[in-house]
């Protein structure tokens, strides 16, 4: 048996003689630092939940003999925090799962099924408490190749484990990252990858690259000249294998640079097999468009990250560099590259320069931007490419999953489409907004609550767990049945919040609060440059990660969707900052300004 310790950068399943693989892509870390290494893992099952209908045993032999799985277990499992008896239910492929779902909830004996909506390969991150990105060992045997894996890299290990990997070390590390952009030939506007040549690939890395590939500029000291549009691609294929990066980036790579980067590739005869297991570049389905993907390389499109990071009028890579660096990076008007390209003057120099200067300029916002992802993916504990392309309010609920998952809490099902159809009618009230007070003001303090939303929600418990269900209503309690100081009561709307036990969800957001704050306390104390910059890193993720969760109680495909609870946090907020800017009438403060978590006051200490 070998052991090896292993950076997982990528992971993916396939099927072998009608089985499920995992496979861990990654980088060794130790002996043979940065060697990729391709770890393959045939012990995990997929299985969902079954929640009986009546007599346990009775509903195990229905199982048995209508859907036949591979083997049922027994147990005990908390459901909204009520303890709860559920069947595991393993099956042979994970593509049995949805086949046999319907089959399932149509027995008599089953009432409900979970957790039958979690792709594979999470299931098997969560289940295992691997965290991509991060360090994990590895056991077992070495192999000399394995079937779905044609690569002609001699230094590539294949291991085939004996048991899952274990997290051996969750810690940010170091990546190489890559930066490229193509410019297209477009006589006709938009330009067509049936005829229109890519004229030049411009490439950075953080590991010192900086250059433009093309058929022209030989004197240009940045410029490598190649005799065709074939071996500009052929060159590029190369200057990745050769460097074995770990990240590759582009700027609406998704959408434009590497769909056109195959089509032309496609056409000339050149092979894309970037992948570490030999395969080609790829593309998969991510939300409404489609995502490039190569296998142990991982891709980043920074337009979407842009979209996430940064609310902007526009999200152009121009617009984005200048609000991220505060200068102007060097433009060429899109439509007129082609007159560039032909003019073999100033201005073809200057389209060479702009070039580079656009994947210089990727790089730099991916040096700026890809730390928060990258302790996003540590925290969230979901493969980095999927993090990149996440909405916020995914990565909350993916980040919930886990601990659902550490607490022996089963998760609820998605919205089924009359579900959703019914939550995208229900309209919550936002926070109070007071229209600013026309006029040249002076003397003004800014008052604003610290984390007002996640705040309310841990103090006053607000979680779906703990509302008090049979009737929301305040007004009808009846004394003698329910002790009112057991609860918070939201104003307005009076909803009833259990005081104890702690909520999911309140406790979740609770324990990223107290992490955010040792970390800033660690980052004020550390008097090492290097360390507090990671110390910051790592506390702005845990503010994003905590800020998106006040918001998903009213996200219509949330899993823990409640609306009461997204009335009361906006109804107690409503309060504290009412409450707060009369307050501060008392000391003379008189409100001119206020939205949703602060407000502007003028001193007026001699107003009546």
């Amino acid at each position: 048996m070998e052991k090896r310790k292993m950076i997982v950068t990528d992971i993916d399943y396939i099927t072998y003689e009608d089985k499920p693989v995992i496979r861990l892509f990654g980088k060794i870390k130790g002996d043979k630092e940065g060697q990729n290494i391709i770890a393959l893992d045939g012990t995990f099952e997929p299985y969902l939940y079954v929640m009986p209908e009546g007599n346990i045993e009775e509903c195990i032999l229905q199982i048995e003999d209508e859907i036949e799985p591979i083997r049922i277990e027994k147990l005990s499992k908390k459901d909204f925090q009520v303890k709860k008896d559920f069947l595991k239910v393993f099956f042979k492929h994970p593509q049995d799962v949805p086949k046999k779902r319907d089959m399932l909830r149509d027995l008599s004996l089953v009432q409900d099924l979970r957790e039958h909506d979690i792709p594979f390969y999470r299931r098997y991150l969560i289940d295992n408490d691997l965290y991509p990105m991060g360090v994990v060992e590895l056991e077992g045997e070495l192999i000399d190749s394995f079937p779905t894996i044609d690569s002609n890299n001699e230094s590539l290990e294949i291991m085939k484990l004996d048991h899952s990997p274990v997290m051996f070390d969750n810690a940010y590390q170091n990546f190489s990252i890559l930066s490229f952009d193509l410019e297209v030939y477009n006589p006709k506007g938009m330009p067509n990858a049936d005829k229109d040549e890519i004229i030049m690939i411009g490439a950075a890395s953080n590991t010192g690259i900086s250059k433009v590939i093309s058929t022209k500029g030989e004197d240009i000291d940045f410029v490598e000249t190649v005799s065709s549009e074939k071996e500009m691609i052929e060159s590029f294929v190369k200057l990745i294998k050769d460097n074995n990066f770990d990240i590759i980036v582009g700027y609406n790579s998704d959408n434009f640079d590497f769909p056109y980067l195959r089509d032309r590739a496609k056409i000339l005869g050149v092979d894309l097999d970037l992948g570490m297991d030999g395969s080609s570049l790829k593309f998969l389905r991510r939300g409404y468009t489609n995502a490039a993907t190569i296998k142990g390389l991982i891709h980043v499109d920074l337009y979407l990250v842009m979209r996430r990071y940064m609310n902007l009028d526009r999200y152009t890579l121009e617009r984005v560099y200048q609000e991220l660096f505060g200068e102007e990076k060097i433009d060429v008007p899109g439509d007129k590259i082609f007159m560039y390209w032909d003019s073999d003057s100033e201005e073809l120099d200057r389209l060479f320069d702009y070039s580079l200067d656009d994947t210089v300029s990727t790089l730099k916002i991916a040096e700026q931007t890809l730390p928060i992802n990258l302790e996003l993916t540590r925290v969230v504990g979901q493969p980095f490419f999927d993090i990149t392309r996440m909405a916020t309010g995914q990565q909350a609920e993916w980040y919930l999953v886990r601990k659902a998952f550490e607490i022996n809490e089963v998760v609820p099902n998605k919205p089924t489409g009359k579900d959703f159809i019914n939550r995208k009618h229900e309209s919550n009230v936002g926070g109070y907004v007071k229209e600013p007070e026309v006029g040249l003001h002076e003397n003004l303090v800014q008052f604003d609550f610290r984390s007002l939303y996640p705040s309310l929600i841990i103090s006053k418990n607000i979680s779906p767990d703990v509302l008090y269900h049979e009737d929301d209503s305040f007004d009808s309690l009846v004394d003698d049945e329910i002790d009112k100081d057991d609860y918070f009561i939201s104003p307005e709307h009076h909803y009833m919040f259990k005081k104890s036990p702690k909520g999911f969800i309140p406790s979740v957001i609770g324990n990223v609060l107290d992490e955010r704050i040792r970390i800033k306390t660690a980052m004020k104390k550390s008097t090492d440059y290097t360390e507090k910059m990671m110390l910051d890193v790592q506390q702005q993720a845990l503010k994003r990660l905590a800020n998106t969760m006040y918001g998903v109680y009213g996200y219509s495909r949330f899993r823990w969707y409640s609306f009461e609870c997204a009335q009361a946090i906006t109804a107690w907020g409503r309060e504290n900052i009412k409450d707060a800017m009369k307050f501060a009438e008392d000391y003379g403060f008189y409100a001119i300004y206020a939205d949703t978590d602060g407000f502007y006051c003028k001193y007026c200490p001699d107003k009546d």
